[in-house]
């Protein structure tokens, strides 16, 4: 498997952007499947021709999980944009699909989560206990198709599985996400979590900007495209 034009939404000199599919993992683990900075790193060195390209990793989407991720070609621009994700200068859009009618059509959304590392879940509880960390998000409910619900979803801190156990919490567990209590998995290794767009303001040209992922095209996601 590997990174072709079709993966890459946005390049320049510091970063690159690709849409990721679910079912890749952002770094290696103990799966040993190929990891998709290893990829991206392939990628640039058959572009350009250029042995041992530099890639950086900023940020990191679940394995299960489609979407926009983006990677630092430059040190200098790993760093700086560390930075502003560190500093929550970067606004994160998602869309979810869910089976279950949220009751509100918009609301936020706070917990304290805790990381159970042995179990590798995450636990949502409505008040700070020891060891919690605090997590935020708001979202609203784009449209219904086909007995499903589409929401799009704006986290304010970045927490591990925080989308898909804030959502879970609610009673709207994510389509295919049986780990946090959707009553079957995917086949293909995936959820219906698509990591939508990325606006912040770039780390070297000092320019806005804003990156979005197109759905996949899997048989069930570009149907949602009429809602958006």
């Amino acid at each position: 498997m590997q990174i072709t034009d079709k993966d890459v939404i946005y390049e320049d000199n510091h970063l690159i952007a690709i849409n990721k599919r679910a079912g890749d993992i952002v770094q290696v683990d103990d799966s040993g499947d190929k990891s998709l900075d290893m990829m991206v790193k392939e990628y640039l060195e058959r572009k350009y021709e250029k042995p041992n390209a530099f890639i950086g990793v900023i940020h990191r989407l679940d394995r299960p999980v489609s979407g926009l991720i983006v990677f630092a070609k430059t040190s200098k621009g790993l760093d700086r944009m560390n930075k502003l994700f560190h500093d929550r200068d970067v606004e994160k859009s998602y869309l979810a699909v869910v089976r279950n009618k949220p009751e509100q059509m918009s609301a936020k959304l706070q917990n304290w989560l805790v990381r159970d590392r042995k179990k590798m879940i995450t636990k949502a509880y409505n008040r700070e206990i020891k060891g919690s960390s605090y997590a935020e998000l708001d979202y609203e409910v784009i449209g219904e198709l086909e007995g499903y619900y589409l929401l799009h979803v704006k986290p304010k801190t970045g927490r591990t599985h925080q989308i898909r156990i804030q959502l879970s919490t609610m009673g709207c567990p994510i389509v295919g996400d049986n780990k946090y209590g959707y009553p079957r998995g995917s086949l293909r290794r995936s959820i219906c979590l698509h990591s939508r767009s990325l606006s912040f303001v770039h780390p070297v040209k000092d320019e806005p900007m804003k990156i979005v992922a197109g759905l996949p095209v899997d048989g069930f996601w570009e149907k949602f495209n009429v809602l958006l």
